[in-house]
Formats: structure tokens, sequence, C-alpha cells
């Protein structure tokens, strides 16, 4: 196993300056770990933010080909450690096998992915309107392309050790920017956010990369994270976590000397609307369906369907005793951290007490073991819905919150309350088309991706895929923090007005000597601009 120092990495050194130190946790004992981590002070997130500034100055001019190169290399040097890493957030997690290893897997394709999109060199979005002197006015020569913003913070989630952590999408799409990164690790599994840190370690400096390139940060507590927003060299944030958190970080860069951009996922409750249609075809799979998604990890997706949507019938009626049943008959899984388990049990107690709501099944913690919550359902009629806005708060967990409408004008109308969602799900068959119609309107207004016939777990890691919403589901509805166009997030655009060609990138030569697609004059083209 990796020797692990409970230390910060700063640009490529070991650091523990703190006093201030807190352990792992194992989620099946509630036992503390053997290690102490020691909380970042503010003199070493000084040193990882200003090394990162100073490591841009060289980062911003490297070609895409040598950023490419890098990328892989940090695939390769996780890859080696691979098994200590799986043993590790197991460990951290009890997330176990398959998930831990398949993620693993996803994080560095991810990073490959990057790789491959920075070698075809497109994702630069070059665009040229050339001179037209003969116009009245003249028109300028204008070239336009995206470059790096500069040092970015990545916050790891609590639920994706690997996919969204050290060297989750955030950093792998800051890093395919050009820019460099400092993490702040999640308390929750700070072990496995050392052993990340040697990899990308190895790989910067197998790489030839200035060692403030990439920095890591541990803390239990929110000053290490605010500190590290604070400072004046950064700009940007990628924070994947609850609406607090986020929301606490989106409003700390906002209130900088000079903000900054926060991209900030924050969760969701996930909208599921079951169609008369479907129900009748196939109600019996929808239950197992529906369960499945709802237990997958514990609960602990922000992609969880917790909130399912339905006419009242007696058809509807026997379908919520059937998924009741099938909750209750499932064994729980032990969640993450002590946190996460807590903030549940406030959730649902919150909405539980609010009034108008019946607990099905569940609605409690399981005390003994490790940290376990009861799979729970609860039920609601639209009225109580629109008019409690604790029922629209994410449960993070195994729980699940059915809402019976009226009419399909009342169903429209509870869907027109809710907020800002990464997804939003229709289950119909071809005779509710018409009837999903209003419905598909509606719910698009509100969330990142719409579903037909699906689950909203599982985000397919492609170009297509936007996982993001508006707010409160993200702070940057416009952006995605999965697939390939998330390395956006991190990139600004630049026009160059009138400028020689021996000043000008690659990118916007006439020649177009990387070959890539770029718009000139209106028209898509890799073709080079004749004189």
């Amino acid at each position: 196993m990796t020797t692990l120092t409970g230390k910060n990495s700063i640009a490529g050194s070991w650091s523990a300056e703190g006093s201030q130190t807190f352990t792992s946790i194992d989620p099946r004992t509630r036992r503390p770990g053997d290690v102490n981590f020691h909380s970042a002070t503010a003199q070493e997130i000084d040193r990882a933010v200003t090394e990162a500034a100073a490591a841009f100055q060289e980062t911003r001019q490297y070609p895409a080909s040598r950023l490419a190169d890098f990328l892989d290399t940090a695939a390769d040097e996780i890859d080696n450690l691979r098994d200590d890493l799986i043993a590790t957030a197991d460990y951290e997690t009890a997330l176990g096998s398959p998930r831990l290893p398949g993620e693993l897997t996803r994080t560095t394709s991810q990073l490959r992915a990057f790789g491959g999109l920075l070698r075809e060199g497109s994702y630069v979005e070059a665009i040229i309107d050339t001179a037209l002197p003969d116009r009245q006015p003249p028109r300028p020569d204008l070239r336009r392309m995206q470059v790096p913003l500069g040092p970015v913070a990545v916050f790891s989630a609590s639920n994706f050790p690997f996919a969204f952590a050290t060297a989750g999408g955030d950093t792998a799409s800051a890093f395919a920017a050009g820019c460099p990164v400092i993490v702040k690790g999640h308390p929750g599994h700070p072990a496995t956010t050392e052993i990340f840190a040697i990899a990308l370690n190895r790989a910067v400096e197998a790489s030839g990369f200035p060692a403030g390139f990439f920095s890591m940060v541990q803390g239990d507590g929110i000053d290490v994270g605010q500190t590290l927003v604070q400072h004046p060299l950064l700009e940007a944030v990628g924070f994947t976590g609850s609406l607090r958190g986020g929301r606490a970080l989106f409003d700390t860069a906002a209130q900088r000397p000079r903000p900054i951009p926060v991209y900030a996922e924050m969760g969701s409750i996930n909208p599921v609307v079951i169609l008369p249609g479907a129900l009748a075809a196939r109600g019996g799979a929808l239950v197992e369906t529906l369960v499945a998604s709802a237990t997958l990890g514990a609960g602990q997706f922000c992609t969880n369907p917790g909130l399912v949507l339905m006419l009242d019938s007696a058809e509807t009626r026997t379908f919520i005793e059937r998924y009741t049943a099938e909750m209750r008959a499932r064994q729980p899984q032990i969640m993450l951290n002590a946190a996460i388990e807590s903030g549940l049990a406030r959730t649902v107690e919150q909405t539980v007490s609010s009034g108008g709501v019946e607990v099905l099944t569940g609605g409690e913690a399981i005390p003994e073991g490790g940290f376990c919550y009861a799979h729970t359902v609860m039920q609601a009629d639209s009225i109580q819905f629109r008019s409690n806005p604790n029922l629209h708060h994410e449960h993070f967990g195994p729980v699940t919150l059915f809402v019976t409408c009226a009419s399909l004008d009342d169903l429209r109308l509870t869907i027109g309350t809710i907020e800002g969602q990464l997804t939003g799900t229709i289950h119909g068959e071809a005779e509710d088309i018409d009837a999903a119609r209003p419905l598909i309107d509606s719910l698009r207004e509100r969330v990142g991706r719409l579903l037909w016939n699906g689950v909203p777990t599982g985000v397919e890691v492609v170009y297509a895929q936007q996982h993001g919403g508006p707010y409160p589901a993200t702070t940057a509805p416009a952006t995605t923090s999965v697939g390939r166009t998330a390395i956006k997030r991190f990139m600004r655009p630049v026009a160059y007005q009138n400028l020689p060609a021996a000043l000008l990138p690659d990118a916007l030569q006439d020649e177009n000597p990387l070959d890539i697609l770029r718009i000139v004059n209106n028209t898509y083209t890799r073709e080079s601009i004749k004189p």
C-alpha cells in the first residue's frame, strides 16, 4: 500500500504547517482512521495559488499536443496506483465493487478523452471574419478563439471519490484548457485524495511541467475552501456538492474585489412523470426500475429520482403500494459519512413536520452498525406540494416523494412550480404523446437533461451530455460538468483585430497549420484562407 503522510501537496512539495488535523472515518464501523491529515494554513494556500499563477505564465503557451500528452501521462500514473486507490476509497466510502473499479476507469477515460479533444484541436472555436477594406465603412480583420482562464480551484465531491474528485472531470477539463489546478480534497476521503495527488505530481514531473501546475490542500472545515476562493490570483472554481456549500462559495467569489466564476453543481430532485399509458403497459417493471435507480449507491447521486409525479387513480395507488413494498424489502446500504446521514434525517424530518405528507415506509436513520438510513417513501398531493417549499428540497439518500395530481392540467401546473433541476423524466407510451407534449415543454425550462422512458442515474461522458441545469441545480446553467464541452468553463474568448500574421496564434493563421475546423466568413471549413 502507498505510504500516506497526511500532508498537503503544495507545488510538488509535501507540507504540514498547521496544527489542526482530522482523520478518515470508516462508514461501515464509524471508527476513525490511523492517519492524521493536516488542514492547510492560509500560508500554504497562498503558496499553492501563487505557484499556480507562476506556472500558468508557462503552460498557457503550451501547444495542445503537450497538454494532451500530460493528460495521458496522468491517466497512466493513476492506473499505476489503481489497486491502492480502490482499496483506500472502499475503506473511506464503503462504495465497494463493482462501483469503484468502474468509476476509476471512467476517471482515467475522461483524462484520455480530453487528450483526444486537444489533439483534434477544434475546441478552441476559431472564428475568422476577414477584412473588407472596400466596404463602407470598411470592415477590419477579426479573428477569435478560446484561451485558458488561469488558476482554477476544484472542490472534490463526497459521493464520487474518483470521477468528481482530485483527478475527476473538473480537474481534467481545467488541465485540458491549460489551467493549473488547486484541489480542495473532500474530508470524507482524504487518504484517497493524497494517493491521487501522488499520481498527479508524478505526471507533472514526468511531463516537465512547472510544479505549480497542480497542488492539493486538505481541511475538514469551511475556512480552507473560503480562503482558497478568496485568493486574488484565482480565476475560477469548480464545485460539486450541496446547495448550501455551493452557494457559500458562489457568494464568496461574488464578494471579492474582482469576482470570478463559480461552476457549482448543487444537486437536484430530478422529477419523474409516469403517464397512464406507461403505467398500464409496464407498471410492474417500472417499480423495479425506479427502485433500483432510487437506491443506487444508497441514493447518494445528484441524479437520484427523488420526486415522482402521477395522475391520481386506483392504478396509481396500487403502483405506489408496490413501490413502497419493494423499497421496504430491500436491504439499506451504508452511506458515505455521518454528515450525509444526519443531513438526510434533518431534511426528511423537516419535510414530514411541515404537514400534508404521509410517510409510507422508513423515515429514520438506522443506528446499528455503520452510517445508514432506511429506504423511505413519502406521499403528498399536488396542492400540498405546490404550497409547501419544504417538499421541494433534495433528500440526498434513498428517499422518494410521490405527488399525485388530479388532472393533466394539474400535473402541468405542478411541474411549473419546480425550481431548476439537473434532469426531468417522462415515462409514456405512444398514446401518451399528446399529453406529454406540454409537460415536455414545461420541463425543458427547468432542467438540463430531458429523458423519455429512462432513469436519470447514469451520466454518459460524451460530447452531447449536459450535466447542469437552471439554479439551484447549478450556478451556471449554460455549462456542463460532464463531457468534452466541460472544457469551456475554464476558457474565455479573445478577438484579435488587424493583427499581423506573425503575431497570430496558429489556430488563427490563414494557412490553418493545425488543420482544425474553423468558421471562416460564416462557413465551417478546414481549408486555408486564400490571399
